[in-house]
C-alpha cells in the first residue's frame, strides 16, 4: 500500500459514516454527556465508513457502472447534501433529545451538548480507528504478497486473511487483553485489602469473622465486611416496628476463604449452623454482583419487615465488575451459585418442615443471573424453596428469557404478565408484585426497570428493532428513541456501561424503595400492612443512598 493510498478517504463511505454519526445523536435509554457521545459518534462513524467501503468494493467486484467526471460530481452532491442536512438536524436536536431523557429521570437539564468538543472527540476516535484499520490492511497486503510466491492468488488471499485474524486474536487475547484482566484483578484485590487496616475483627462471637467464627475476617474482603457490619440492628428495627426485635444474621464468605466453590459453600453452611440461622423465620441465600457487593437497600428492608427474625448468606466468586465477570469469569459465578444453593437447600430439606425457616433465593444483576442458574427447579420439585427475588436480571438469563416467552399477549414487554400470576410476577419502579395473595406453592419475582439496558439489551439489535421498541415507550423512556441498524446496537452497549450512572429507580440503579413491594409479596411478613410499607418507603426515601440504615 503506497503512502497516498494509506491516507486516502473515499467520499461515499464517508457519507455513510456521517449518517451513522448523525443517528448516534438520537436518544437511547441512558443520558449521555458530550465525551461519551463523542466516543460513540466516532466509533459508529468508523463502522459506517467500513460498511461504505465494503459496499463500494462489492459494487466494483460485480462490475456495476462507475460515474466519472461531471456526473460523479453531481452524484456526490445529490448524496452529500441530504447527509449534511440530516447531520445538522440531529445536531440541532441533540440537546433536547438528551434533556428529554433527563427530565423523565428527574435529572438536571443540560444547556448544550458542547458540539465543538464532541465533534473533536468523535474525529479523534474516528481517526484512530481508521489508522488501526489501515495498519491491518497494510499487514494483510504484506502477508498475502509473500504468500503469492508460494501459492495461487485466491488461496493466498484466503490464507492471509485467516493467518492475520488468528494473529490478531492471539495478540488481543493473550497479550493486551490478558494484561488488562490481570491488572483489573489485582486492582480489585488491592481495593478490598484497603479495608484490612480499618476495623479489627469483631469481638462479638455472634458475628462472622470473630474469634469464634469459622470464617476468616481477613479473607472476607471489603464488600463482605461491609455487609456483615452494616444494616439495621435489633434496636433500630424495634424502634420502627414498635415491638421487640432481633438482630438479623448476616453471613458472608469471601473468595479468598477457600480454593473451591464447594469449600466456600461448606464454610457458609457451618457458619449458619453456628449462629442458629436455621432457627430463624426466614433464610435468604444471596449471590452478590461481580465484585462481591450486595445492595444494602434490598436486605435492609426485608430485615425491617420481619422484625430481624431473618438470616442471609452470601459467597463471593469474583473481584471483577459484573460486566467483566460476566464475560471473563462466567463459570466461576455459576459454579459458586450451584454449590451454595445446593448445599444450603440440601441441609434445609432435611430439617422438619414445621421447624425450618422459609427459604428464598435472591440476587441483583450478575448475582441474579448466577442464582437463577443455581436454582434448579427440577431438583426442587419434591421439596421446593419458598421463592426467589431476582433484580435487574441480565439479558442472557435463561430463566428470565423463559418467563418473558410466556408473557400474556397484550401485556407490555417491559412489564409482562405471566399466566395467572401464581408462580411468576414482574415488578418495577411503577408497579409492585401484586401483594402476597393469589400465589401457588412457590413465588418467583423479577424486579426490572423499563430503562435498564442490562435487562433489555438485545444482540439482534444490530439489524432488527428490539421487541420493547415496538411498543409505546415506558414513562422513563424517551418517545424520540428510534431504531437504526448498527447504531442502536452500540447505543445500547454504551447504555449498559452507563447503566449504574442513572438516578435511583432508573437504568440499573435499584434502590430500597422499590424492593419493598416485591419482598412483601414474596415473603408475606406477619401483620404487614400497606401503611407499614408506606412508612418503610418514607424511611428509605430519607436516606435511599445508604438504604434503610440505622439512622
Amino acid at each position: 500500500m503506497d503512502r497516498r493510498r494509506f491516507f486516502e478517504v473515499s467520499l461515499y463511505p464517508l457519507y455513510m459514516g456521517l449518517a451513522l454519526f448523525a443517528a448516534s445523536l438520537t436518544p437511547s435509554l441512558i443520558p449521555r454527556d458530550w465525551p461519551v457521545q463523542g466516543v460513540l459518534g466516532g466509533l459508529v462513524a468508523a463502522l459506517g465508513y467500513m460498511i461504505g467501503r465494503f459496499l463500494v468494493t462489492l459494487w466494483h467486484a460485480v462490475d456495476l457502472p462507475v460515474l466519472r467526471g461531471r456526473a460523479a460530481s453531481v452524484a456526490h452532491l445529490l448524496a452529500g447534501i441530504p447527509i449534511l442536512g440530516l447531520l445538522l438536524f440531529c445536531l440541532a436536536h441533540a440537546r433536547d433529545w438528551q434533556n428529554g431523557i433527563r427530565s423523565r429521570m428527574g435529572m438536571d437539564l443540560i444547556d448544550s451538548v458542547d458540539v465543538p468538543n464532541m465533534a473533536v472527540t468523535a474525529l479523534l476516535v474516528f481517526a484512530v480507528l481508521m489508522l488501526l484499520g489501515r495498519l491491518v490492511q497494510w499487514a494483510f497486503d504484506r502477508l498475502r504478497a509473500r504468500l503469492y510466491r508460494h501459492m495461487p492468488r485466491r488461496t493466498a488471499n484466503v490464507s492471509g486473511l485467516l493467518l492475520l485474524t488468528l494473529a490478531l486474536v492471539i495478540v488481543t487475547r493473550d497479550g493486551v487483553l490478558d494484561r488488562v484482566i490481570q491488572s483489573m484483578d489485582r486492582s480489585y484485590t488491592t481495593a478490598q485489602e484497603l479495608f484490612d487496616t480499618a476495623p479489627p475483627p469483631p469481638a462479638d462471637p455472634r458475628m462472622p469473622g470473630s474469634a469464634a467464627s469459622v470464617i476468616d475476617w481477613g479473607a472476607m474482603g471489603q464488600p463482605g465486611r461491609n455487609f456483615v457490619t452494616e444494616g439495621p440492628d435489633a434496636r433500630a428495627i424495634a424502634a420502627f416496628a414498635g415491638q421487640p426485635a432481633q438482630d438479623p444474621i448476616r453471613v458472608y464468605v469471601g473468595l479468598a476463604e477457600a480454593d473451591t466453590a464447594q469449600e466456600r459453600a461448606d464454610r457458609a453452611l457451618a457458619e449458619l449452623q453456628r449462629l442458629g440461622a436455621f432457627e430463624r423465620k426466614v433464610l435468604i441465600v444471596a449471590m452478590p454482583t461481580g465484585t462481591g457487593w450486595l445492595d444494602p437497600g434490598s436486605f435492609d428492608v426485608v430485615e425491617y419487615m420481619h422484625g430481624g427474625d431473618i438470616a442471609t448468606v452470601a459467597v463471593q466468586y469474583s473481584y471483577l465488575q459484573s460486566p467483566m465477570a460476566l464475560l471473563l469469569e462466567t463459570q466461576a459465578g455459576l459454579e459458586q451459585a450451584r454449590a451454595l444453593i445446593g448445599t444450603i437447600h440440601g441441609h434445609w430439606r432435611g430439617l422438619p418442615r414445621e421447624r425450618r425457616p422459609r427459604l428464598y433465593i435472591h440476587g441483583l444483576s450478575l448475582g441474579a443471573w448466577a442464582s437463577m442458574y443455581g436454582t434448579d427447579l427440577f431438583v426442587l420439585l419434591d421439596n421446593p424453596i419458598d421463592g426467589a427475588l431476582w433484580a435487574g436480571p441480565p439479558f442472557p438469563s435463561a430463566r428470565w428469557n423463559e418467563a418473558m416467552a410466556e408473557r400474556r399477549p397484550g401485556s407490555p414487554y417491559v412489564a409482562p404478565v405471566v399466566g395467572d400470576g401464581r408462580l411468576i410476577r414482574f415488578a418495577s419502579h411503577t408497579r409492585d408484585a401484586g401483594g402476597p395473595s393469589g400465589w401457588g406453592d412457590m413465588r418467583l419475582v423479577f424486579l426490572q426497570y423499563s430503562s435498564d439496558p442490562i435487562v433489555f439489551y438485545e444482540p439482534a439489535s444490530l439489524w432488527r428493532k428490539p421487541a420493547w421498541m415496538r411498543e409505546p415507550p415506558a414513562p422513563d423512556v424517551s418517545p424520540d428513541l428510534s431504531f437504526t441498524p448498527v447504531v442502536t446496537q452500540f447505543q445500547l452497549v454504551v447504555d449498559m456501561i452507563l447503566a449504574t450512572s442513572a438516578p435511583e429507580g432508573h437504568g440499573h440503579s435499584y434502590y430500597a424503595h422499590d424492593y419493598i413491594g416485591p419482598w412483601a409479596a414474596l415473603t408475606d411478613p406477619d401483620g404487614w400492612t400497606p401503611a407499614d410499607g408506606a412508612r418503610l418507603a418514607a424511611r428509605c426515601d430519607r436516606g435511599f443512598q445508604q438504604g434503610c440504615d440505622n439512622g
